[in-house]
């Protein structure tokens, strides 16, 4: 499974990138208001750190300007993914720039219907959001469940992205689902890291070594 971080901190991308586990970004409008950073000049920034998909989403709801605005964000590099909502004219930009070429990442997925429809209209990535179906009320792993199988069922090449990522558990979930990736804040990602036991035993050797009074350097 592919790891893509979800944020517009450079200082975070920086540092997940120089691990090697890190596939791609996704920002959003909101994620680059927060980093308080020119649009344009944050995700250059991002693009250069990354040899993998970076997501810079359109902000216009019509398929016209859509198609103005992603032709000034696939300059930008040759890694920009464009990203568009999941409406029929987001779906109807997304049918134009995949053809043209152009990855496209659909995003505000929330049904499975909504993902067949982003297939259909060759997406690259479809973006179900877990954790806010979650927040609703519903288990939002239902819903990658159901779009790996109809995607599975006919042999759909566009890969799920499982967005909306609020803790661990939904990784380990998307990973035995067979999502293609997932995206979240560093700070869950980072987080996968951890376990009390690993902690523990680092403990224990670290009392053991000092015990010898010995150094490898």
């Amino acid at each position: 499974m592919q790891f893509f971080v979800d944020t517009a901190e450079i200082d975070d991308i920086r540092e997940l990138a120089s691990t090697g586990l890190l596939d791609g970004v996704t920002t959003n409008p909101s994620l680059i208001a927060k980093s308080g950073r020119d649009f344009m000049e944050v995700t250059k920034e991002i693009c250069g750190i990354v040899d993998g998909p970076v997501s810079a989403e359109v902000v216009a709801l019509d398929h016209e300007t859509m198609m103005k605005e992603a032709e000034v964000l696939r300059k930008i590099a040759d890694n920009v993914c464009i990203k568009v909502p999941l409406t029929m004219d987001g779906l109807k930009t997304c049918n134009a720039l995949s053809r043209d070429g152009t990855m496209v990442n659909v995003t505000l997925c929330f049904s499975a219907n909504q993902a067949l429809l982003a297939a259909k209209a060759g997406a690259t990535f479809v973006s179900p959001f877990v954790g806010r179906h979650d927040d609703n009320g519903t288990d939002g792993m239902d819903l990658i469940r159901d779009i790996r199988l109809i995607y599975d069922n006919y042999a759909f090449e566009t890969e799920i992205l499982v967005a909306s990522v609020r803790h661990v558990v939904h990784v380990l979930e998307a990973a035995r689902i067979g999502a293609d990736v997932m995206t979240a804040p560093p700070k869950v990602i980072h987080a996968l890291v951890k376990h009390v036991l690993t902690d523990k035993g680092i403990d224990g050797f670290m009392a053991d070594w000092a015990k010898t009074g010995q150094s490898i350097l």
